[in-house]
């Protein structure tokens, strides 16, 4: 006969067993895409999935959903470059690459480092430099693997609360850290880092998480709070109602950056370093804002 204590203990086990099983479904992510040029009144994309020098993907692979952003840095048009072309052309490479099947969902440091490798071995020469941002689902692990390059980043949302957030990178006031390809020559004139330098997170997802994934262009202008109530709004996992959403955020975003009065996170940052700076800051905007949902092929 089994004594109190060890029934107790025995019921424990059970319970705790059944606690620590794993969830046998695969996750995927519903994603909607929205933003806005900075010199656009209105949300357009141009070739591509671009808003003005920004750049975004959506891709899935068997494995794995995945989702990117790149913001091209705009100091390269004073030179005659075009530099939504660099973060364009990178997310097209990493979108190709994850649709080839050539990554390793656990690694999207290793996307970024073959896409950048891909751009600098071209043979039509490519200048610019950029951003950037990659985030993976893996579908049957559950898991988010992450890697931010710079001050684009993301946000993960659960009951209602910032639980994961990516760190910001920034050499100094409003230098993030960036990929470039210089001209010859130049190679040392010019600021560049390694994609090895990204930061790198993974950590677990569940049902219902929402994943806010974007360039500098919003988080410069809505604080957290701001974007927690805008998220409010997002009741279903209906991809209508995540675009919705999307547009709404990228919008207040938008109009706040050219508010001159409104203390901007960006101000603030300004303000902590020395600069008597008020407002919003005109910039491109990229939204790419995902629900973690059952997985349907």
């Amino acid at each position: 006969m089994l004594s109190v204590l060890s029934y107790g203990r025995l019921v424990a086990r059970a319970v705790l067993g059944g606690l620590s099983q794993t969830d046998g479904r695969d996750y995927s992510l519903i994603t909607a895409s929205y933003g806005f040029g900075k010199d656009f009144r209105k949300g357009i994309l141009k070739k591509g999935m671009c808003y003005g020098d920004d750049a975004c993907f959506i891709a899935r692979n068997r494995n794995a959903d995945v989702l990117g952003v790149a913001d091209g840095v705009g100091g390269w048009r004073d030179y005659g470059v075009d530099p939504s072309q660099f973060s364009a052309t990178l997310m097209r490479t990493c979108e190709r690459l994850v649709k080839e099947g050539r990554f390793t969902p656990s690694s999207p440091v290793g996307i970024l480092t073959s896409g950048y490798y891909e751009l600098l071995q071209n043979k039509v020469p490519l200048l610019g430099s950029s951003t950037a941002c990659i985030v993976v689902l893996d579908r049957r692990s559950h898991r988010l693997h992450t890697c931010n390059l710079g001050d684009s980043g993301f946000l993960v949302v659960r009951g209602g609360e910032v639980v994961h957030r990516s760190d910001e990178q920034q050499h100094y006031f409003n230098t993030p850290f960036q990929l470039s390809i210089a001209p010859p020559g130049a190679e040392g004139v010019v600021l560049s880092d390694s994609p090895e330098a990204a930061d790198s997170s993974s950590f677990d997802v569940q049902l219902g998480d929402i994943i806010l994934t974007a360039t500098d262009g919003l988080f410069d202008n809505m604080p957290d709070y701001m974007i927690l109530q805008e998220l409010k709004k997002l009741k279903t996992t209906n991809y209508d109602s995540i675009l919705q959403t999307a547009q709404s955020i990228a919008r207040q975003a938008h109009d706040l950056a050219y508010d001159p009065n409104y203390m901007s996170p960006f101000a603030q940052f300004a303000c902590d370093n020395g600069l008597n700076v008020r407002g919003g800051k005109p910039d491109d905007i990229t939204v790419l804002l995902s629900i973690v949902a059952e997985y349907a092929d």
